[in-house]
Parts: C-alpha cells; sequence; structure tokens
C-alpha cells in the first residue's frame, strides 16, 4: 500500500485492523492483560486448578485429550451412511450443479458469456480432479468430444473461474441447515498433502525425507469447521507451510468470515502469530514440545518466580514502537488484497541478518504466542477445538487421495499453473461431494424422525459428511445432456438399521 494512501486511511481511522493505530496505547494494553494472565496462571498452577495440566518440577506438563465422540455416533454414521443413494460421480455434479450453479461461474474469457455445454465444463473439471487429463477423460466420456473438453478449459477453466465456483459451492453447504451441526463456519484448519511427482514431473519437484525419497509437491487447502473445503495452492514439500497460512484465509471468494484458524505446528511461527494479530483473528495451532517453549512477558524473569522456567527473553517494546507505522501498513496491504502474505512472510525471513520489520513482527509474535500458551494451558475447550478442527482436514486427506486416484495419484504436471487446476479441480470435485453428502443425510435424517425416531444431536454433529462408498468414481463416464432438475431427489436405500442393534 502506498505510504500516502496508508496515512490517509490512518489518520480517517479507516485501517480495519485488529490493533490500535497508536502503539504505545496497544503495548499498555498488553501489559496489563499479559501480567494479570501470567499471575492468574502462576497461582492455578500452584492450587492444581488447571484442568489437563500438571506442574512437574516447574515446568507445566499438558495431559492428552480423551476423545469426546461416543460409541454411539460411530453405529449412527454407518446406519446413515447405508441410506445414501448410489451415485455416478457425473450425476453428483450434474446434481450439485444444478442445486448451485457453480458451472455458470466458468464465464468465457474473452466475452464473459456462460457456458453454453455444461458438460464439457463439468467433464473437464472431473479430468482435474481424478488426475485423468482432458484427452484421457475424453475416451472415457460417453458423449463428451475431447474438443468440447478442450475448448471449455482453453475459453472458460481458469483459476479465477474455479474460485468463483468454488464459493458457490461453499456458500450453498454454509446456509445449508445441517452444516450448521458441525460449526458455524467462523474456524477453520490448513494442513499440507503429499503427492508423489511422476519421473515427468520430478525435475520441477522437490525432496522431503519426512515423506520419503521420491520427489513430489504439496497440495496445502482450508477446510472450515464445516467441511467446506475454500482454498487450495500447490507448494514444495520442502517448503515452510506457514507463510501459506494466511493465504487461504484471504484467497477466495466465499461468504466465510474466519475468526479462529488452527494448523499443526509445521504451520506456525511467531511471524504468523503477529500478523494474525495485527489482522484482528485469532491463530491456535497445535504446538510441539510446548512444555520446551518460552513466555515473553515486559517484565524481568524474577517477576514470575512460579514460571521461571518457562520465561525467555523480554519484549523489545522500543523495536515495535519503532516499526510500529511499518507493521500496519504491511498489514493494511493484506487486509486489502493488495500482496499475498506469503509473499511477504518470505521475503521478511529469506535474509539471513533479519531487517527491523521482521524483527519488530517477531515481538508482536512472541506476545501474541505467549497469551495464547496461557490460554491452551489454561482452557481444555480451545485445546478440543483445535484438535477437533485439524482432525476434520486430516481425515478429509482420504477422499482426496480416492478421487486424486489416475496415474497411481502422481502429479504429473511439470508448470505451477498445471499443479493449481490440479489441486482446484479436486478441490471442486471434494466440495460437491460433501454437499451432496450433507443434502442427502439431511434428508435421511428427516425420513427418520418422520417415522418417530429419535436422533440426538451430540451423536448428529460427528457424523461427517466425508464418505465416499457410495459414489462411482471410476468407469465410462456418461454426461447428462437435459438439465437437471434441482427439486428431484433420489430415492434413498433402504437399509437394515445397525444402530438399534449396536444400541
Amino acid at each position: 500500500m502506498p505510504t500516502g494512501a496508508f496515512t490517509e486511511k490512518k489518520d480517517a481511522d479507516r485501517l480495519s485492523l485488529g490493533v490500535p493505530a497508536d502503539a504505545p496505547a496497544w503495548l499498555d494494553s498488553m501489559r496489563r492483560t499479559l501480567d494479570f494472565q501470567l499471575k492468574q496462571l502462576a497461582y492455578r498452577a500452584r492450587a492444581g486448578k488447571l484442568e489437563g495440566v500438571r506442574l512437574v518440577d516447574g515446568a507445566l506438563v499438558v495431559s492428552p485429550l480423551e476423545s469426546e465422540v461416543p460409541e454411539a455416533a460411530e453405529a449412527l454414521k454407518w446406519e446413515l451412511n447405508s441410506f445414501l443413494p448410489n451415485v455416478h460421480i457425473t450425476d453428483l455434479l450434474a446434481e450439485v450443479d444444478g442445486w448451485t450453479g457453480f458451472a455458470d461461474k466458468f464465464t468465457h474469457l474473452r466475452t464473459g458469456d456462460g457456458v453454453r455445454n455444461r458438460s464439457a465444463i463439468l467433464a473437464a473439471v472431473l479430468a482435474d480432479a481424478t488426475n485423468l487429463g482432458p484427452k484421457r477423460m475424453a475416451e472415457a466420456s460417453s458423449n463428451v468430444s475431447e474438443r468440447q473438453i478442450g475448448w471449455a478449459r482453453l475459453f472458460h477453466v481458469r483459476l479465477e473461474t474455479y474460485k468463483a465456483a468454488q464459493a458457490a459451492i461453499i456458500d450453498a453447504h454454509s446456509a445449508h441447515p445441517h452444516a450448521a451441526l458441525w460449526g458455524a463456519g467462523a474456524t477453520s484448519s490448513s494442513d499440507g498433502q503429499f503427492f508423489r511427482a511422476s519421473d515427468r514431473a520430478a525435475g520441477r519437484s522437490d525432496v522431503n525425507l519426512h515423506y520419503g525419497s521420491e520427489p513430489g509437491t504439496k497440495f496445502y487447502s482450508h477446510l472450515s469447521d464445516q467441511y467446506g473445503y475454500f482454498s487450495i495452492l500447490p507448494i514444495s514439500p520442502s517448503e515452510s507451510e506457514a507463510p501459506y497460512v494466511l493465504d487461504g484465509l484471504f484467497d477466495h471468494e466465499s461468504k466465510l468470515d474466519i475468526d479462529e484458524h488452527y494448523t499443526d505446528t509445521g504451520g506456525s511461527s511467531d511471524h504468523v502469530f503477529g500478523l494474525f494479530a495485527l489482522l484482528g483473528r485469532r491463530f491456535a495451532p497445535r504446538l510441539r514440545n510446548l512444555k520446551d517453549r518460552k513466555f515473553h512477558t515486559f517484565e524481568k524473569p524474577d517477576t514470575h518466580p512460579a514460571l521461571k522456567t518457562h520465561l525467555g527473553a523480554r519484549i523489545n517494546i522500543d523495536l515495535i514502537r519503532d516499526n510500529w507505522d511499518e507493521l500496519l501498513r504491511m498489514a493494511a496491504s493484506m487486509n486489502e488484497r493488495i500482496v499475498a502474505p506469503s509473499a511477504i512472510l518470505k521475503k521478511l525471513s529469506a535474509s539471513k541478518k533479519p531487517s527491523e520489520l521482521a524483527r519488530a513482527l517477531r515481538e508482536v509474535g512472541r506476545l501474541e504466542r505467549t497469551r495464547f500458551m496461557i490460554e491452551w494451558y489454561c482452557d481444555p475447550k480451545l485445546r478440543r477445538r483445535c484438535l477437533g478442527g485439524l482432525n476434520k482436514g486430516e481425515s478429509a486427506h482420504k477422499l482426496k487421495r480416492a478421487v486424486f486416484f489416475h496415474e497411481r495419484g502422481e502429479v504429473r504436471d511439470r508448470s505451477f499453473d498445471s499443479q493449481a487446476f490440479r489441486a482446484s479441480g479436486l478441490n471442486l470435485v471434494v466440495s460437491a461431494i460433501v454437499h451432496w453428502n450433507t443434502v442427502y443425510v439431511a434428508r435421511i435424517v428427516g425420513s427418520l424422525k418422520g417415522k418417530g425416531r429419535t436422533i440426538p444431536g451430540h451423536l448428529l454433529k460427528h457424523v461427517s459428511p466425508i464418505s465416499w462408498e457410495h459414489i462411482n468414481l471410476t468407469g465410462i463416464y456418461s454426461w447428462r445432456t437435459e438439465p437437471t432438475d434441482p427439486t428431484s431427489f433420489r430415492p434413498l436405500r433402504e437399509e437394515k438399521s445397525v444402530f438399534g442393534q449396536a444400541a
């Protein structure tokens, strides 16, 4: 953001950030808040009043959380899934398009007109999602030609139209009443999923020994608490995931407004903590080796003797105060989508000798991480939210792996744009499956309740919409030529109840 535009917005109090424009006021507020939180943590630790946390030789130790998923929820999941209608993936995409109109978002590159051949668009999307490619998709399709798919890809399928189509599905999914059982759409998680690269794409790919000795790429995706994938990006497996955590929160067109975001340790850094604080969002990663991470305070370590082993270096107040305007300008630039957060974060961490701005952002991040760690020790609900959000993403990886099955699930594209198309197609098809499952699970529940069954909400919220056993992903792809009636639904399968037997 140009300095003049930033100054004008700051003077008019239109930065819309999570911190005040006045550095001393923010620092004073943080000092008082942090001092109270540390004293409260020390008192509760000494008194043994921290749920799931104990003080051992002066160190705080967090006990693993026990699963809160009732055994009856597993039986209910299998029963509800047994009623899901069998469906071909081509029909599923056509039906979700009839409900959401996502194919209309693939507008013409030159004219901006809508699509004329919806089947060709859906075939092009499925070709990306299944890793089959347009040529082989045409060979496997009964009524869509290679020329039609190629035309659709050339003039209609672009990364920006993929984002718009993705938003159409996510918004429809978020508005569905059943999705509210899983969350309000205000929290999300992100994680990377590794895919091996074939010999053809190995030259562009990198090796990360964490995933083995073979080269590959990672699809880094963001998932809402309602199981809606709203962003995806191919990244190198040797890169840190931390710079891309914020990208997904800005690089989407859905109506989701994420307040709290979860990652594992690989997605966290003090810089990311600092940016989340400046932007007014909550960052809640699952940190590995938490007891070895230090609190950073304004005072000397002996101010809080009970937590002495947990206290690290003091916060450099002068560094934050001297660079406050630049910190605000950086955050405002991201908030208005002038620059991608990953571009700045990678720039700040590229030099062996960090700039003043990088060091100032680290100090802000240290403050925010300290506050987060205190709350992590004090609040078991926060720990459960984080764990639950990450578990949703990890379980959804299995569905992505099942869809991305052609070519042995290997990425064969050498360019970033081609890999981004594959990732976007995969995200779109998985989101369509999730929404289709959600609609039909809601219909199943309504049918069972109409027959006098009582299905407790505390069990139903643990039934996720990521099953795919009832979906035929392979074979000859037969595409519909007639429009889909959005008011017409498939009859439910009639299966013997296993929930009643298990109960």
